[in-house]
């Protein structure tokens, strides 16, 4: 989809994300594959890593012209799906499986959030955007 900037320009790609339609982390990807893999025969899983190469990818293509642009409607619906309770449990679920993670980090992770200090699943999918500059993220 091509859209239209208050000034007039033409960007290369737009794409949407509905946060009323995120209950979970496999909601949210499940848009990000509607969206950003519209063109392949495969579907990324729900992996902040995949989530990154996609990104990549998508850097890459816009890179000879305007930025892709991510507008994320009802963002703050998002942020509060993907809060503490949906991180608590997905870091959970990542000591639940012995040797396939760096358990210290993962326990360190969990106690920042369980201080108050720490990121939550939302956060940390906006620092993945954050690392992609030909992508312009909306949060609206």
């Amino acid at each position: 989809m091509r859209v239209s900037t208050p000034d007039g320009r033409v960007l290369m790609a737009a794409y949407r994300i509905d946060g009323e339609e995120v209950g979970g982390i496999a909601d949210l990807f499940e848009q990000f594959n509607r969206e950003f893999m519209r063109d392949e025969d495969w579907r990324m899983g729900t992996s902040l890593d995949a989530l990154n190469d996609v990104l990549h990818r998508l850097d890459a293509e816009s890179r000879d012209g305007d930025p892709a642009v991510v507008v994320w409607h009802d963002h703050a619906r998002s942020r509060e799906v993907l809060g503490f309770e949906t991180t608590q449990r997905w870091l959970l679920d990542k000591l639940a499986q012995p040797h396939a993670f760096d358990e210290a980090r993962i326990m360190s992770d969990l106690d920042a959030l369980r201080a108050g200090t720490g990121k939550t699943y939302f956060d940390l999918v906006l620092e993945v955007f954050a690392g992609h500059p030909h992508i312009e993220l909306q949060l609206r």
